[in-house]
């Protein structure tokens, strides 16, 4: 796994910042029925139980919200992917289906209202630093096109920016030939049960992407 740190600017602005890091080879599929019958059920229980009103009280996403505005953005503007997974939840009862890594991974952060970047970890070039984006940086987002990152709290490697709690980026996209996949469950405040979300990860990962060769990191 890579060197990932944070930036001294980003830890400034939010002290209480961890991230859980998850890398491992993965077998990636179109579709895995038992995975998507999972999902399903999870979205069944939280679209009877959950109010749209309610999605921002959830401790990961409150956290990351503040998170937001410390750094200098609109969180319901440039909404959390967390967030954004659990309003189309409570909505219209559903999530986009792509593929059995990236369907996990969102079932993960809809169950724990963390955002989670996932990455193909082969298309990373070097080190890997958590920071503020820029003015003028560029960043295409996966379904979004180009995206104004700045202020918004940004992986980057010696290529430039290529993940945001907001969106992923086309260049690190996973896709059913990557082979090596890098998780990073991202944490803006204290007392947040990242440790449950990896742990409930790593499950899913195994029995859904047959994920072998694990490497974690906490960064902190």
């Amino acid at each position: 796994m890579q060197n990932i740190t944070v930036s001294t600017i980003l830890k400034e602005k939010v002290p209480h910042i961890h991230l859980s890091c998850i890398e491992c080879d993965v077998q990636p599929e179109e579709i895995n029925n038992e995975l998507w019958n999972e999902i399903q059920n999870k979205i069944n229980e939280l679209s009877s139980e959950l109010k749209v009103e309610n999605i921002s009280r959830i401790p990961a996403i409150s956290a990351s919200r503040r998170a937001y505005k410390a750094c200098g953005k609109d969180p319901a503007r440039y909404r959390l992917s967390a967030e954004a997974l659990l309003r189309r939840v409570v909505k219209h009862n559903e999530i986009y289906q792509i593929s059995n890594v990236v369907d996990l991974l969102n079932l993960v952060s809809i169950s724990t209202g963390f955002s989670i970047g996932g990455y193909d970890a082969e298309k990373i070039n070097g080190d890997i630093i958590f920071g503020i984006g820029e003015n003028i940086e560029p960043y295409q987002g996966i379904g979004r096109g180009a995206l104004n990152i700045e202020n918004l709290p940004v992986f980057r490697d010696e290529t430039g920016a290529f993940g945001t709690p907001t969106s992923d980026s086309v260049r690190t996209l996973v896709n059913l030939q990557t082979k090596r996949f890098l998780m990073i469950i991202v944490g803006f405040g204290e007392d947040l049960h990242i440790n449950e979300a990896t742990n409930f990860a790593v499950r899913l990962l195994k029995k859904y992407a047959n994920a072998a060769n694990f490497q974690f990191k906490i960064v902190d």
